[in-house]
């Protein structure tokens, strides 16, 4: 050791690590050394052959120490991992508060107590033979994932060397009533000259509380048994092995921790007992003396919940756990009634796993809610900032979720689904854009669609006679009125980008208000249903004239076809945009181009949802348009991009996306085509098997695919997942609901009375709606205009230029703190104005500002 001290003093000497980064051992804890190694060896690599000969000296130093602290606090900057999940599971019964994640053959996150809470990076194996290798199970070796039981959330994991030596087999699953993820694991050596020599090493990365900064762990003792425990405020981990681990050491990540331990002379040289404050990683040695053993990972409140839990887990075989956790799932099965294997390409294996994933995705603390996705998209680049990913509650994806499993007869959880929508829901009928599972609003954002799609959940519920003894009634009438007065331009659409009018939109609320008719006419509040309805038809007759363009330049021969979005100022709407005009600023640095020439396939919810016919001229000329501009053919078949010049996915060079990038094809949009199909009178099972094989090996729908070339050494091939969320609800909720639609042979997410309305029977719209946020000020004559608005007034208004003046008092709509009043302008004369102006009867104050609205 003596010998190398001068390395310290030359990198001081040449300034690349300030000689004050090297304390005295006293200042440092005994020896252990407060450094970042990943810093330290970066800069001495100049000097040095290889990285790892600064480790070992370190190393050198550090074992000469009695000292029972790691060294290099706080470690390296924390990182989550890939979303790319293979698997993701919980046992069924709601005393198990943990969830779990699985990708490239190990275990990821963990989830506790809530869905929306990870507490891990990841847990591997590391094996060598102690002299000529190490090899790291996510790098190094060959995955392969089974489920050994049908309609089950369990998974035998297989990675081998790839020479063959060796293999390791896990079996992962959680306890059926604790919070503890198990997983057996099994070696088995098929060489003879390593039998005997294989050592394996467990390694867990803490990221408690959603973040892998300001863990510590310690190696404590309980029961007389010794156990990893890391903490971070109010969350406490346990972690062991049975038989019990030989060794154990507690490191920062990037200097103390177990890879880098191992990587140096393939041995286990450290044994640190405590690492504080940082991003910390733990490392185990398994007895050699065995070749089966179970490791368990436990959370709870306090340090003794997190032991107990552990150590009665072990107490017990992992058999037993197994076949109560099996047991469990079986009594989630679907219904024979509810069995739609003959409506599947693979006999319906996709179908019962995708129940199963939307089904674990529900918390069991706030049951009811469902979030988007157990991963954090492109997680590898993600700092501790990054603390919402997609384990979050949005409400269109809660109510896709719902819908589906509602579709393979399981009503429970979309009835506490709405209920819990009931419960977060804000005074003036608005939703959280998203949520944590408590309902604490995330992102700010409008989006009338999230306001309206509760209201299509309820009347599924409905429909399905699943309606027991909830009255979601004073949900929807609230949802009704914030959709009244605050429609029909959006703050946002559905994806989150863009504000203005959106097709897919305005059908989802269309859909909504009709359903919330229905809702009133059963309570025989006529009066309230026809309003409502008068709105619904307002919006679906100008659908044409706020999202088509006539003069479309993207295809040859076909001006005339649906816009992605016509966009528009939420603080300054345009009530009648210029559509062929228009342009619109796209996200993600897309750049600014002409409106009418960005197109997706937003406008197909306007047949799938019954507001338009599936033979519509325009409809027929818009599918024409997006199949030449976004369909992209994969191996699996073909995939539809979100529009074109969309900035949201994979980099072309295949980095991650990082506020740029390039949108990929989404499963989710073959799936909406395949609705469309059916809609159009043709078997949609050609998009059902597209979307089957999509999924990856462990049966996982992801949000986007690569849909470019291969790149160079395999990084990306065509058809592939991208770094995006996997698995997505979303996803594997559009393909249940294709699979029950094709059963059914109609589309099960069509609202039958807006069919009869729009399609069917079409009815025309006898009135012209004003508010104060959309101030419409052309009216097309014999239109009747009422005016909507959230306070009592009288209006005084003239039609000669305030010649004459009359007064009308606002009437009650049935709907809370909703009025309304209408203007007789049907029988005004072309090129006539209405001018009005409002006394609030509440303060007995007039408004001080005339508005007019002239007949055309």
């Amino acid at each position: 050791m003596v010998e190398r001290l001068p390395i310290f003093a030359s990198a001081a000497r040449h300034n690349f690590v300030s000689s004050s980064a090297f304390p005295s051992a006293r200042q440092a804890g005994q020896g252990a050394l407060p450094l970042s190694l990943e810093f330290a060896s970066d800069q001495l690599c100049r000097f040095m052959p290889a990285r790892l000969k600064f480790v070992a000296v370190m190393a050198a130093h550090v074992r000469q120490s009695p000292a029972p602290s790691a060294f290099g606090a706080p470690g390296i900057e924390p990182r989550w991992t890939h979303s790319a999940k293979e698997g993701i599971g919980t046992a069924y019964h709601s005393s198990c508060h943990v969830w779990f994640t699985l990708s490239h053959g190990i275990l990821n996150e963990i989830y506790y107590p809530t869905v929306d809470q990870p507490n891990t990076r990841d847990a591997e194996l590391l094996i060598t033979d102690g002299e000529s290798f190490c090899h790291e199970e996510k790098r190094d070796l060959r995955h392969e994932i089974r489920y050994p039981e049908r309609n089950c959330l369990h998974y035998e994991i297989i990675n081998s060397e790839p020479a063959g030596r060796y293999r390791v087999v896990k079996h992962v699953l959680a306890d059926p009533h604790r919070s503890v993820v198990l997983m057996r694991v099994r070696l088995e050596v098929f060489d003879e000259a390593v039998r005997g020599k294989l050592k394996l090493y467990a390694l867990l990365a803490p990221h408690l509380l959603r973040g892998g900064a300001g863990n510590s762990g310690w190696v404590c003792e309980f029961a007389g048994r010794r156990l990893f425990h890391v903490a971070r405020e109010s969350v406490h981990l346990s972690f062991g092995c049975e038989p019990d681990f030989t060794r154990r050491s507690v490191g920062y990540a990037g200097a103390s921790d177990g890879w880098r331990d191992l990587m140096d002379n393939f041995r286990m040289d450290w044994e640190f007992r405590a690492a504080e404050r940082g991003n910390i990683a733990l490392t185990a040695e398994l007895d050699p003396s065995c070749d089966e053993w179970t490791l368990a990972i436990a959370l709870g409140r306090s340090a003794q919940s997190s032991a107990t839990k552990l150590l009665q887990s072990l107490a017990d075989p992992f058999e037993i756990h197994r076949e109560g956790y099996v047991r469990q799932w079986r009594r989630a099965e679907i219904g024979e009634d509810y069995d739609f294997s003959a409506h599947t390409g693979d006999e319906g294996g996709m179908y019962r796993l995708s129940r199963c994933v939307l089904l674990a995705h529900e918390d069991k603390l706030f049951q009811g809610a469902l979030i988007a996705s157990l991963s954090i998209p492109w997680g590898e680049t993600r700092s501790d900032d990054e603390i919402g990913g997609y384990h979050l509650v949005w409400t269109r994806d809660l109510v896709q979720s719902a819908t589906a499993l509602l579709a393979t007869g399981q009503s429970a959880t979309p009835l506490r689904a709405l209920i819990w929508l009931a419960c977060i829901q804000k005074a003036d009928g608005d939703f959280p854009q998203n949520s944590w599972i408590d309902g604490r609003a995330y992102w700010s954002g409008v989006q009338l669609d999230e306001i309206a799609s509760p209201i299509l959940l309820a009347w599924r519920l409905q429909r399905e006679d699943k309606l027991p003894n909830f009255d979601p009634w004073n949900m929807i009438a609230k949802a009704a009125r914030y959709l009244l007065l605050q429609g029909p331009v959006t703050g946002q659409e559905r994806w989150e980008e863009q504000s203005g009018y959106s097709p897919s939109t305005l059908a989802v609320v269309i859909a909504a208000l009709v359903c919330a008719a229905e809702f009133a006419r059963r309570r025989s509040e006529d009066d309230t249903a026809e309003l409502i309805l008068a709105y619904a038809d307002w919006l679906a007759a100008h659908v044409e004239d706020w999202t088509a363009t006539s003069r479309g330049e993207l295809v040859p021969g076909k001006p005339r076809h649906y816009l992605r979005i016509t966009p528009a100022d939420p603080g300054a709407i345009d009530p009648h945009p210029n559509v062929d005009a228009i342009e619109i600023q796209l996200a993600n640095g897309a750049g600014r181009h002409p409106a009418r020439n960005v197109v997706g396939g937003d406008f197909l919810h306007l047949v799938r949802l019954g507001i338009r016919d599936a033979h519509d001229p325009l409809v027929l000329d818009s599918i024409e348009v997006i199949d030449r501009v976004t369909r992209r053919e994969l191996p699996q078949g073909p995939c539809w991009r979100r529009y074109n010049h969309d900035a949201y996915g994979q980099k072309d060079d295949g980095s991650a996306f990082d506020g740029t990038g390039v949108g990929r094809s989404w499963p989710i949009l073959t799936g909406e085509r395949g609705h469309y199909e059916l809609s159009a009178g043709r078997d949609p099972l050609t998009y059902i098997n597209v979307l089957e094989r999509m999924a990856n090996a462990g049966g996982m729908l992801t949000e986007q695919l690569w849909d470019d070339d291969d790149l160079p050494c395999g990084r990306w091939k065509r058809g592939d997942p991208t770094g995006s969320a996997m698995p997505l609800c979303w996803s594997h909720a559009e393909y249940v609901s294709l699979v029950r639609s094709r059963r059914d042979m109609v589309v099960f997410d069509r609202i039958g009375p807006a069919y009869e309305r729009y399609v069917a029977k079409p009815v025309s719209s006898r009135h012209e709606i004003w508010t104060f946020r959309h101030q419409t000020c052309q009216i097309p004559r014999e239109k009747t205009l009422r005016l909507l608005i959230a306070t009592p007034a009288v209006v005084r208004w003239t039609s000669d230029a305030w010649q004459t003046a009359r007064d009308s008092e606002t009437n009650p709509s049935g709907l809370p703190d909703l009025y309304f009043v209408d203007l007789p302008t049907a029988d005004l004369p072309v090129g006539a104005a209405i001018e009005f102006t409002f006394r609030w009867l509440e303060v007995e104050k007039w408004e001080g500002q005339n508005f007019s609205v002239t007949v055309n």
